[in-house]
């Protein structure tokens, strides 16, 4: 089986940083596969501090042997989450026909890379399915994994054929919704209960809404685990999601599962409406809900705002 490399994105968040390469490196594929860290640069002086200090970890952790090889590329400048992603994506995808993405802030379970792999060998020859995820916003028990049109981008891969052929990184919401009708718009964002297209009003866009609008207009699908397989630790600090855990929680952040996921291969994979029924509730408010004190504090901010 060839082993797909692992691309990590990180800037400033040296714990973060940490945690994730600690959980990569606990992985049972970790010793046989290829890491390509993309730093990017600082915005000024601060953040290049804590640029440098994200670095020496990194550089630590080359001098072990957790990884078959880790390449440390330090952007000389800021370029921004969207170029810092989008280049190393391109750039890993030059060498290799497959690609695991993370963020400094996923931290993974141990058979994260073998669930990883076993995807992608599983179905290399079937070109609807242009993603493989790592997280889920659901808890199945009775579904190990399921197919659906929805993109999740904490830890995540692709092949390169499906990347090269679809990717657009759109400049404007025009660019991006060219050729999609208003019932193509409702079903991408489930009936309004994921409105994802607001982000293409962001300066640049984010790159995850370019790839859901790119599988959606191919018809692809998205093979996803039962149970999440990685979780986000970042989600109070992000760069494009931010919370406050007094106010509230998001009910689908929980620990991955810490057993391997058993995939089989489906001929004609094919979207299960009962789970995307069960998505779309999941998803409401992007899964935020809020506590006592953060449903006053709403209560509140609604009634000010309405006078």
């Amino acid at each position: 089986m060839t082993l797909a490399p692992v691309a990590l994105f990180v800037y400033n968040r040296v714990g973060h940083t940490r945690h994730t390469l600690c959980a990569l490196m606990a992985n049972t594929l970790a010793s046989q596969t290829e890491v390509y860290v993309f730093s990017d640069g600082g915005r000024d002086k601060s953040s290049w501090r804590a640029v440098e200090q994200v670095r020496e970890v990194v550089r630590s952790i080359q001098k072990t042997a957790a990884f078959k090889s880790l390449t440390l590329i330090e952007r000389p400048e800021n370029y921004y989450l969207e170029r810092n992603i989008t280049e190393g994506i391109a750039q890993v995808l030059e060498s290799h026909d497959r690609i695991i993405v993370l963020e400094d802030d996923i931290v993974t379970s141990p058979y994260y890379l073998q669930y990883m792999n076993e995807a992608f060998e599983l179905y290399q020859d079937v070109p609807r399915v242009m993603h493989v995820a790592g997280f889920t916003n659901l808890s199945l028990d009775d579904v190990p994994f399921y197919f659906t049109p929805h993109m999740s981008g904490w830890g995540w891969g692709t092949w390169r054929d499906r990347w090269q052929k679809h990717f657009r990184h759109y400049a404007t919401r025009e660019e991006a919704l060219e050729g999609l009708t208003a019932e193509n718009q409702n079903a991408i964002q489930y009936d309004g209960a994921f409105p994802c297209l607001k982000s293409l009003d962001r300066k640049p866009i984010p790159w995850d809404i370019c790839w859901e609008i790119a599988i959606y207009r191919a018809n692809g699908l998205c093979l996803t685990p039962g149970r999440t397989m990685i979780r986000n630790i970042g989600l109070s600090s992000g760069t494009h999601f931010r919370s406050w855990c007094l106010l509230q929680r998001f009910e689908f952040d929980r620990e991955p599962q810490q057993h391997s996921l058993p995939l089989t291969r489906i001929e004609h994979p094919e979207k299960d409406e009962r789970i995307e029924q069960c998505f779309a509730e999941a998803i409401r408010d992007w899964g935020i809900r809020y506590t006592p004190l953060g449903k006053a504090v709403r209560y509140l901010y609604k009634k000010v705002c309405a006078s």
